[in-house]
């Protein structure tokens, strides 16, 4: 199984521009095999705050056609970010897009100090999929913060912890050894996708990685370039299909 995880610069307010990168970037994933690609939190909209109910998605919206379009025809998984209104509520949310076309949504269920302004937190939306007999969990930015989320991953069976990210420089060595941990204690593979750049008021660091089960970082993206890194397992165990970069 291959899977991929999006490095990207936003471009800010362009949802449009955002959602013509999320194309590129899942074609790309496609054409090197992977069942799934997941790209940054917010990544269609990129990370907003104070405007965040005017580009607000809905789990139906028609602007995301094209991307279950392209699930569908490359047989491909996408895990790509927006603002949700659900109720006159605003959520921060991942969109799980499947090949069936089913679309599938998470809620950031621990916020960002700030975020609570803006946007409500939520444990109802909390969906897992099986992919070629892995069990794939999900979670958002802040979400890793809370050494509970990964545990109830685990607790319900995770194999693969999917994790969407806006993190700057400075938070990126904690971010890391999190993962680590987490991969190690759970015995469970974790996937990270950050953005690169200016996103927001953030430096964003990229350094978009993968730990396999053992706490292990097999694979990573530097910390300045948009690009994708792709993973492959087999009867080895899992291998990066570029080069690791470590923060040391």
């Amino acid at each position: 199984m291959i899977l991929a995880a999006a490095q990207i610069n936003s471009f800010g307010i362009d949802t449009d521009a955002n959602l013509e990168l999320h194309y590129e970037m899942t074609q790309r994933a496609a054409a090197k095999g992977a069942r799934l690609i997941v790209f940054p939190e917010m990544s269609i909209t990129g990370y907003v705050r104070e405007t965040a109910a005017q580009r607000a998605f809905s789990v139906d919206d028609a602007r995301l056609s094209k991307l279950k379009n392209l699930a569908s025809e490359k047989h491909i998984v996408i895990v790509a970010g927006a603002p949700v209104l659900i109720g006159g509520d605003l959520f921060i949310g991942t969109f799980i897009i499947k090949p069936d076309q089913n679309v599938l949504l998470y809620t950031k269920q621990y916020l960002h100090r700030g975020e609570e302004v803006y946007f409500k937190s939520s444990f109802d939306y909390n969906p897992s999929i099986t992919l070629e007999n892995e069990c794939v969990y999900f979670a958002i930015c802040a979400d890793t913060d809370e050494a509970r989320h990964a545990q109830n991953a685990a607790q319900n069976g995770a194999s693969i912890y999917i994790a969407s990210i806006c993190f700057s420089h400075e938070g990126l060595p904690s971010g890391y050894n999190t993962f680590s941990q987490y991969a190690k204690q759970h015995n469970m593979c974790v996937l990270m996708s950050n953005f690169c750049g200016q996103v927001y008021r953030y430096d964003c660091g990229g350094l978009s990685g993968f730990w396999d089960n053992t706490g292990l970082l097999v694979a990573g993206l530097n910390g300045s370039d948009a690009g994708l890194l792709v993973v492959e397992k087999n009867g080895k165990g899992w291998r990066g299909l570029m080069p690791a970069h470590s923060l040391s």
